[in-house]
C-alpha cells in the first residue's frame, strides 16, 4: 500500500469532491481517480459512494480514513526523527498534553532546552487521557502528560512536583461566591459542568454517598468552553484551579472543594521504547526541573 495513495485518499475524504482534491494535490483528476481505484482494488472494498456533485465515504472508507491518518502521522514522525538524528542542535519532539496550568513545567523545560538546542521543533497535541494515551500507544507521540496514574506494566513515568486542586467556577454575583470552600452537599442539585472522565472518577470518589444527588448538566473536554457556559449562568464548572481566568473583573470566581480534592499529573512514555536523542535530552531536562521544584511550587 503506497503512502501516496493514502494521501490522495485523505484529500478526497476531506474535500468530498474529486476536482477540489485534485487541485489541492496538484495532480490531474484522472491520476487521482486511478490512485483511488488502485486502493479500492488492493483492499477489495468500496471506499466511496459517488453522487452528482460530491462523494461520501462508505463505512469501510471511514475506517480507512482513521487508520490512514495514523499511518501518515507515523510516517511523518519517523521521517522527522531520522532527519534529526545527526542534528546536534535540535530535533523533533512530539508531546500530548492534558489540560492543566502545571503544563508550565513542560514549557519551562522546553525553554531551557532551546537555549542549548536552538533547532528544537516541538509538536503539541492536547486532549484528555483517552485521546493522548491512544496516540502514545500507537507511537505517534514521545511523551504525554496524564491526569491519572499510568499502568506501570506499559509505561514509565515521573510525577509532577505539584498536584492540581479542584474547585467550582461560576459567576461572581452568585451567593456561593461568599464561601471559602464548597462541600458535596452544597453542590447537590446544582447544574454542574465537568469532563466525563473526571465525573466518573475523581468527582464520584470525592462526593461519596452524595454523588447520586449531583446533577451533571453537561460535559466538556475543554474547561474554557465550560467556563463560557458557566459565565452565561447555565451552570457551575468543576475544574482545576488556574485554568480559568477568575481575577477581579473577569466576572467569574473559583471556590475550592472541601475536603480538598487534588489530581496528580504524570509525564509518561512507553516502556522499553528507545528515545530519540532530543527526547532523551527533554526527559533529563524535565526531570531536573521537577526535582528543583518538588514540594516548593516555585515555578
Amino acid at each position: 500500500m503506497e503512502l501516496r495513495n493514502l494521501k490522495y485518499f485523505l484529500a478526497v475524504a476531506r474535500e468530498e469532491n474529486m476536482t477540489r482534491a485534485a487541485e489541492q494535490l496538484f495532480v490531474t483528476q484522472p491520476t487521482l481517480s486511478k490512485a483511488l481505484k488502485a486502493l479500492e482494488d488492493e483492499l477489495g472494498t468500496k471506499l466511496f459512494t459517488r453522487h452528482s456533485f460530491s462523494i461520501r465515504l462508505t463505512d469501510e472508507g471511514m475506517l480507512l480514513r482513521d487508520r490512514a491518518e495514523d499511518l501518515l502521522s507515523m510516517a511523518d514522525k519517523i521521517e522527522k526523527e531520522f532527519m534529526s538524528l545527526d542534528d546536534i542542535t535540535g530535533g523533533e519532539l512530539f508531546l500530548g498534553l492534558a489540560e492543566s496550568c502545571l503544563i508550565r513545567y513542560v514549557a519551562a523545560s522546553i525553554r531551557r532546552l532551546k537555549e542549548n538546542y536552538p533547532n528544537l521543533k516541538y509538536h503539541i497535541t492536547s486532549g484528555d487521557t483517552e485521546q493522548v494515551a491512544d496516540k502514545l500507544q500507537k507511537g505517534l507521540l514521545d511523551f504525554v502528560v496524564l491526569a491519572e496514574e499510568p499502568d506501570p506494566r506499559k509505561y514509565d513515568f515521573i510525577a509532577f512536583p505539584e498536584a492540581d486542586r479542584w474547585g467550582l467556577v461560576f459567576p461572581e454575583n452568585d451567593p456561593l461566591a461568599a464561601k471559602k470552600s464548597l462541600t458535596a452537599d452544597e453542590l447537590s442539585g446544582l447544574p454542574l459542568f465537568c469532563s466525563g472522565q473526571a465525573w466518573d472518577n475523581e468527582i464520584r470518589s470525592w462526593a461519596g454517598n452524595v454523588f447520586s444527588s449531583l446533577l451533571l448538566e453537561g460535559s466538556f473536554r475543554l474547561s474554557y468552553n465550560g467556563s463560557v457556559f458557566a459565565k452565561a449562568g447555565l451552570g457551575y464548572l468543576l475544574t482545576f484551579d488556574g485554568l480559568i481566568d477568575t481575577s477581579p473583573g473577569s466576572g467569574l470566581v473559583f471556590v475550592p472543594l472541601s475536603p480538598v480534592l487534588e489530581t496528580k499529573l504524570y509525564l509518561v512514555w512507553k516502556k522499553y521504547q528507545p528515545l530519540t536523542p532530543i527526547a532523551d535530552r527533554f526527559l533529563k531536562q524535565t526531570t531536573r526541573i521537577f526535582e528543583e521544584n518538588r514540594g516548593s511550587g516555585r515555578l
